[in-house]
């Protein structure tokens, strides 16, 4: 039988933590970190109520540690995409004359 080394993969898994909120009702409940997409990010959790039915449910706020560092996925740390997405190609708006052929 083959001995398989598993190697841990950090990205796209996280952790939280309960948070002491020293008296600060609007400071998030839990908070931790996690990996996604090979950028390191800052969790805050709070529970909320829904309105509707009166179940509970976490909300959650992703933050970047910010941009240069090294991810614990051990890539180079890179701020996310922001930029808008770019249009989807259809039959409207497909432009035969960009093909050089």
């Amino acid at each position: 039988m083959a001995n398989y080394q598993q190697i841990y993969d950090p990205n796209m898994r996280g952790v939280l933590f309960k948070n002491d909120q020293k008296g600060n009702p609007k400071a998030p409940l839990y908070r931790g970190s996690c990996v996604i997409n090979n950028v390191d990010m800052n969790i805050s959790a709070w529970i909320q109520t829904s309105k509707k039915s009166g179940d509970k449910f976490m909300s959650l706020k992703f933050e970047s540690k910010g941009e240069g560092r090294v991810s614990r996925a051990g890539e180079p740390q890179r701020t996310p995409d922001k930029s808008p997405p770019q249009q989807q190609l259809t039959e409207d708006n497909w432009d035969d004359d960009s093909i050089p052929f």
